[in-house]
Order: C-alpha cells, then structure tokens, then sequence
C-alpha cells in the first residue's frame, strides 16, 4: 500500500513538474523575445514574438502589443508587393488580441485599425473598405476615435456616390453621423481643457500630467478641426442650394406628411441656409405643425429674422433652444441667440447666451471671441480711470487666446485678435508708473463684472 501511494505521488509530482516547465518555457521563450522588441530590434523579435504567440497565445498581452510593433516595422519596411501578407497577420493578431483580452481591448479603436489598414494598403474594393469603418462604429462607436479614420470612412462614401454606386443621400446620412462623432471629440477635448487653462491663465502650477493632459487635447483638437475642413471640402458642391433644393422638391408632396423626411429635409436646407426659397417655407411649416420641435422652431426663427422680424425671431429661437437636446444643436441656437442680442448693442445678455453656448459645446471657440470683441469694445465705458480701461483689453485678450486654444480652426483669426488687444492694453511702462505689480487683479466694473489680473511683461 506504502509502494502504491509514493508511485502515485511520483507521478503526480512528474505531471506538475511538466506544467511548471511548459510554463517556464513560456517565460523564457517571452522574455528573450520581449528584449528585443524592447530594443527595437524588430527583425530579431518577430520570430520570436511569432513562436510565443502560437506556443503561448495566453501568456500576456504584451505579446500581441510587442508583436503589433514589430509587424508595423516590417510593414513600413516591406515593399509593395510584400506587404499584403503582412497586413493580414497584423489583423489576425489584432483579432486574436481581441478574442483572448476583451477586457484589456477596445473593440471600436481594433476594428478602427483594421479598418485603416486596409484602406491605408487598398485591400479589398471600396464597398469592403467602406464596411470595415462601419463595422467599427456601429459595434463600438464611442471608440472609434481616430481623426483619419473618421476621415476615410466618409471620403469612401462619397467616392462611391462620384461613381455612382450611392445616393447622394447616403452622403448626407454619412456626413452627419461623422460629423455627430467628430465634434462628440472635440467637446470632450475642450471640456479636459478647460479647467487646465483657467489654472494656467490664473498663474497656478501645473503639474506634469497637467501640461501632457493640455498638450494632448490641443493636438486632438488640431486633428479633428483639420479633418471636419476636409470632410467639408470634400462634401463641397454636393450640398449646395442647387443640389438640395431640387433633391427635396422633388419628393415634397409625396412626403409632407412625413415626418422623418421633413425633419432630414428642414435640417440641411437650414444647415445651408437655404432659407429664401419657398421649399424651405413649406417644409418648415408643415414640419412644425405635424411635430414642433426645436429644427422647426429654429427654422421658423430664421424665416422671421430674414424678414425683418427679431422679436418673433427670437421667441422661435428660445422656443428651439428649450426643446433642443442635441448638445452642438443647443450650441448653435444659443449662439445664433447672442448675436442678435450683440447686435442690437445688449452685451450683457448676448454674453449670457454665448455663454449658454459654451456650456452646451466647449468647442465653440468663436462664442470666446464674440465675448472678446464686446468687451474691447466696452473698454472706455467699463473702467474708473485710464489704467483700468485699458486693463479691458487684457481680459478681451485672455478671451480671444482662449477662443484659440479650443477652436483651432479659428486660431489665426484668434491669435491677431489677441495681439491686437494686448497692443492696446498697458505695457511694461505704465505699469510700472501705477504702481501696480503682475499678478495684482484689476476689478473690471460695469456689464463686465470680471476681474482680470496684471501680466508679466
């Protein structure tokens, strides 16, 4: 009995001590693999990262990480003709991660790769390319964040609209989701930012994760203003008056009772301000009185506006801006809201509705600079003294500089502006004759009620 239970335990111990040298041979096969790919010697990693992945595909993440590196290297190292296959092991580790670490994997931003890197290397016809971006945002739509990406997923709409293997309305519906998402992008962005810029403009420190946080939505910011300019230039004429107006003539007695249909109607031809001819009357009234709705209001709003009315213009709009939940659509009713205000010389109120426009859209860099310009032009009429008026111009500045900073579509315009106010604020000398010292805050008086503090000069 005693020789059976020590056979047993023998073969027991010989059974463990064959799964702890698989799993040693695990680690040592990773580890001589992941110091290469640490070393960048990409060539000498592959190999070694391949063996790992198929002997071990459980072993860690940073096996498929490392190997997506290495495979990258050898892509851009490859010639033309070489680089199919390549392309295609790169997805099948990307599709292997995902599969083994769903939970260490985002499936939009994996499927967004994908997806590019057939488009980046022409594999498959555009309708498959076109499917791969679809498939990564309708399964993860909230991580399919890649400007580029964003980017080809329309423009391969549209080049299968030039050649006629789609509507022009399925570049619209396209357009519009795109567009949906990229400026969804670029809230958060100004959102992260915001708080890190009061800081910044008020003399605070920043901590070294605050300046890469900064840093980082400043550069996503520029990508995707640059790629809302292409998506724009690239939808061009196709959205013109001239297109829409006949694309929705057409069909208007047969679809004023739909309201789905008057809604996608009303929106583009208000997008596009194709507001003076008679279609754009009658959708908008037919639309209003089947659903009201903020498109509707806003709609109606402009009618009255382009006929003189303001009044009755901006009881539509307030009406749009209470029944709107669309947060850039808020956005853009608020603003539209402070310009008539501006214009009719009401800068308090018009600050309180750029502002509403901020708190719906962060982005909104030229709802900032509209504040800049009324408060330069407030400067004489807004300080106790000459110093203090000119001080105007200092928080007129911080306004324009942070329209910029969130906005860099209109960062040219911003920056002039901004160094046109610092021109006529106090310099070096005068302060220096007030007495005052940087960093001593100013109370701005009147509408305004900010208070802005002394810069070093």
């Amino acid at each position: 009995m005693k020789k059976r239970f020590i056979a047993l335990l023998t073969i027991a111990l010989s059974g463990l001590g064959t799964v702890n040298a698989q799993s040693g041979d695990c680690a040592t096969m990773a580890a001589l693999a992941y110091d290469d790919a640490k070393a960048k010697n990409y060539e000498a990693a592959y190999p070694a990262l391949m063996k790992v992945k198929e002997e071990c595909p459980k072993y860690s993440l940073a096996t498929y990480q490392y190997l997506e590196r290495a495979l990258e290297y050898k892509i851009e190292k490859a010639e033309q003709g070489d680089k199919k296959e390549l392309v295609e092991e790169l997805i099948g580790v990307w599709e292997t991660r995902l599969e083994l670490y769903p939970g260490k994997t985002s499936k939009g931003k994996i499927y967004s790769d994908i997806a590019l890197l057939k488009f980046d290397n022409k594999i498959g016809d555009k309708e498959e390319q076109y499917m791969a971006f679809d498939k990564a945002y309708t399964e993860d739509k909230e991580n399919f964040k890649s400007p580029k990406g964003l980017y080809a997923y329309f423009d391969l709409m549209a080049e299968m609209q030039d050649e006629g293997e789609k509507t022009l309305q399925d570049v619209f519906d396209n357009y519009d989701r795109v567009f949906t998402k990229i400026e969804e992008e670029e809230n958060e962005a100004a959102e992260n930012l915001a708080p890190l810029l009061k800081k910044q403009e008020e003399g605070e420190d920043l901590t070294t994760k605050e300046e890469k946080q900064i840093k980082y939505a400043e550069i996503n910011l520029a990508n995707y203003s640059k790629v809302k300019e292409a998506i724009n230039a690239k939808l061009g004429a196709r959205a013109d008056c001239d297109n829409l107006i006949p694309l929705y003539k057409k069909d208007f007695e047969d679809k004023k009772s739909d309201v789905a249909w008057l809604k996608n109607a009303n929106a583009r031809l208000s997008a596009k301000d194709c507001t003076e001819d008679p279609l754009f009357i009658q959708v908008s009234e037919a639309l209003h009185k089947l659903e009201p709705s903020a498109k509707s209001a806003y709609s109606l709003g402009q009618l009255a506006e382009a006929e003189g009315d303001r009044t009755k213009a901006l009881e539509y709009y307030n009406e749009a801006a209470e029944l709107e939940t669309n947060k850039s659509d808020k956005a853009k009713i608020y603003y539209r809201i402070a310009n008539n205000y501006k214009e009719k010389g009401s800068f308090g109120q018009a600050r309180n509705f750029y502002n509403k426009a901020l708190q719906a859209k962060p982005s909104l860099g030229s709802a900032y600079l509209q504040i800049a310009s009324m408060y330069a032009q407030s400067a004489n009429n807004c300080g106790e003294d000459a110093f203090s008026k000119r001080a105007v111009y200092w928080l007129a500045a911080d306004y324009a500089s942070r329209a910029a900073r969130v906005d860099p579509s209109i960062a040219s315009n911003a920056n002039q502006a901004a160094a046109a106010y610092k021109g006529r604020a106090p310099q070096k000398s005068d302060v220096f004759q007030s007495s005052k010292n940087a960093g001593d805050a100013i109370s701005i008086g009147c509408w305004i009620g900010e208070t802005v503090r002394i810069p070093s000069l």
